[in-house]
């Protein structure tokens, strides 16, 4: 098993094979698409909202923390009234990726600092990079496959090198979309932290394009095709450690990329299609339209009435007048669970369900 180099010791001419350079021309058009799909949405915080949830469910699952969209869903609205630890773990993946894209967009950066900020947040701790000896990654049947390193200065190293990496543009000549690859690769190999660096990592890959501006917000999450193809992704991973064939991994994870650009701009046209629908027949049936709602209907898949209360600035009563009438009308379903009505946007929880056609 190689030790851990710097990425940059690579040679970036390798990945100009056939293969790679054809997956890349078409996984950067699907990019661009999304980008460009993603943007016709007025109100960005929806996407940001109603796909982050779903990313943070799926990368959570990986990591064999399982919850359902509804569990999901009711927690979001009332965090205090349900105690499902799956859940309240997934949403902190979600508040992690906001906390990091929050400073990606204001620095342009994507630093060591903040990296062990999203997985603070993520954890709930602050205990940083690993300083004890002792991790090592083990396959199904509890067999060690891959020691990473385990001396805390040469953690800390590695991660310096690869802050450097994803910062200077001019010390590795190779697309945006390899590098991420490569990162990705190299952040799981120093597995830096003690716990969570699955899911930092795959924050890490949308954040790094967020950087490159191959995204303006972060809605390319690779964590549904990963959950898909879960035996290759940990195979390639290995053989990249013990063979060095990276030109595998970065096929796979141009793969991933153009599949998961294809659904979710599927998804995102879906939302866009709901959101236009609900916009014009609510517009037509009630007075009370107002693109506030709107905005409120599709940034909570449970909506209540406190929310529609606080992005309204309307009284209680009008709140819940304005949400039992939308139910009545088939907008939302009620439901009640314990003291509290929730009501559902049924057309968005299809779409995130993967319900709508094509599939999500």
């Amino acid at each position: 098993m190689r030790a851990l180099a710097p990425l940059e010791t690579l040679n970036a001419s390798r990945f100009d094979t056939p293969a790679i350079l054809k997956k890349l021309a078409s996984a950067s058009r699907c990019l661009a698409e999304l980008k460009g799909v993603a943007a016709a949405i007025p109100n960005q915080g929806i996407l940001i909202n109603t796909l982050g949830l779903q990313e943070a469910k799926d990368s959570s699952e990986i990591e064999n923390i399982v919850t359902t969209h509804d569990e999901l869903f009711k927690d979001d609205a009332d965090p205090d009234a349900f105690a499902n630890p799956a859940a309240k773990e997934v949403l902190r993946y979600r508040q992690a990726l906001r906390v990091g894209f929050e400073q990606v967009r204001a620095t342009g950066l994507l630093t060591a600092n903040q990296i062990i900020a999203i997985q603070a947040e993520l954890e709930r701790n602050n205990a940083g990079f690993r300083k004890l000896p002792g991790t090592a990654l083990k396959d199904g049947a509890g067999r060690t496959v891959y020691t990473p390193p385990q001396d805390p200065a040469e953690i800390t190293e590695l991660m310096r090198q690869l802050e450097r990496f994803m910062n200077e543009p001019g010390l590795f000549d190779a697309d945006p979309l390899i590098k991420m690859a490569l990162i990705h690769h190299q952040f799981e190999s120093i597995h830096p932290f003690y716990d969570g660096n699955g899911r930092t990592g795959r924050i890490v890959n949308v954040l790094y394009l967020v950087k490159e501006g191959l995204l303006d917000i972060p809605v390319l999450y690779l964590s549904q095709y990963i959950v898909r193809t879960k035996v290759d992704y940990y195979r390639l991973l290995q053989t990249v450690r013990d063979e060095d064939r990276w030109e595998a991994w970065v096929l796979y994870m141009l793969e991933a990329v153009e599949i998961t650009a294809q659904q979710t701009i599927r998804t995102v046209q879906a939302i866009k299609a709901a959101l236009m629908d609900y916009k014009h027949r609510i517009r037509a049936q009630h007075k009370f339209y107002s693109q506030d709602l709107i905005n409120n209907l599709f940034t909570h898949p449970y909506t209540k009435i406190d929310f529609l209360q606080r992005d309204l600035g309307v009284s209680r009563l009008t709140a819940t007048k304005y949400l039992d009438l939308l139910a009545e009308t088939g907008f939302v379903q009620k439901q009640k669970i314990g003291r509290s009505n929730y009501y559902i946007n049924l057309a968005l929880n299809q779409i995130l369900q993967g319900q709508h056609e094509g599939g999500a």
